[in-house]
């Protein structure tokens, strides 16, 4: 694998300060851009808002830290950029303003990248785009398990915001021809909150309904971002970021019958196969999990 210098933004929030580090022990070197620095050995941080587009420019055409002035060489040219800067969910703000921040945010940062010859572009979209997280209501899906080919229908600001924002790459990856890769994370789990969290998930699942029972592992996460600065030349290509199994005890099969009942299921699935399908990511980019939860908590 090769080193690589990128430019992340969002790498303070709950995910990125997991894939941050990850990135830097695979050998990258990595420029945080956010509103909050992460306090990591050797991040640099740079303190920027993504919804100005000078702001944007400017940080992608920065010198990463002092001593890149050594060599004298000018200010060496980002190998890729890693787009996490968001409003999180919903009822965090209101609506208009998660919704401008995020779809504002992100064309800034695309138009930046794509404007400056950074060939390698991946942004943070979201589970939330399949229609069901944040439904006003009791949604089922249109058809089990979720995959990339789904028509996504979010109800919701957030939702919505990332539809626009896989859009906003599509558009810009066909004038560019750059690689654009969108991930649609699924519930991020921290290390510490298999502890905290997952006895009572697996005792009420119910509550993981409007999730569809998917999480992924925060360093499976970091996996998955380094397999997409690998991987070249599939031009826009939106992937599920989603472990391989439910976060459930029960099979897939008694999961789907219990709470999506009469939904179809449109293919053979495993016994305990992720109903928010990473098969995707398994195929196209050799993702191999590291981090099941039942490494970590006894059923």
């Amino acid at each position: 694998m090769s080193s690589k210098r990128i430019l992340f933004t969002g790498g303070s929030g709950k995910a990125g300060k997991h894939v941050v580090p990850y990135l830097l022990a695979q050998g990258h070197s990595v420029l945080n851009v956010d509103l909050v620095p992460l306090d990591h050995p050797g991040v640099n941080n740079l303190t920027a808002d993504i919804t100005d587009s000078g702001q944007m420019f400017n940080a992608m055409s920065s010198y990463t830290g002092l001593d890149e002035l050594e060599p004298g060489n000018g200010v060496p040219a980002f190998d890729a950029v890693v787009h996490f800067a968001a409003v999180p969910r919903i009822l965090i703000k209101p609506d208009n303003e998660t919704f401008r921040i995020n779809t504002l945010g992100t064309y800034n940062v695309i138009e930046a990248a794509v404007k400056l010859g950074i060939r390698k572009i991946i942004i943070a979209s979201s589970e939330t785009t399949y229609g069901i997280c944040f439904s006003d209501g009791i949604t089922n899906p249109q058809a089990l398990p979720l995959e990339e080919d789904y028509d996504v229908d979010p109800m919701d600001s957030y939702g919505l915001s990332k539809v626009v924002n896989e859009k906003t790459a599509r558009s810009f990856q066909r004038r560019s021809g750059f690689d654009i890769y969108a991930l649609r994370i699924g519930n991020v789990i921290e290390p510490h909150e298999y502890a905290t969290l997952f006895p009572g998930y697996l005792e009420n699942p119910e509550v993981r309904r409007r999730n569809a029972f998917c999480y992924i592992d925060a360093r499976d996460l970091g996996q998955i971002v380094d397999l997409c600065l690998e991987k070249d030349g599939l031009g826009f290509q939106v992937f599920n970021a989603g472990n391989d199994h439910n976060g459930a005890i029960l099979p897939t099969k008694v999961l789907a019958e219990r709470f999506f009942p009469g939904v179809p299921i449109t293919r053979e699935l495993g016994e305990y196969e992720a109903l928010y399908s990473n098969r995707k990511i398994r195929e196209v980019l050799g993702f191999k999990e590291q981090h099941n939860w039942r490494q970590y908590v006894k059923p």
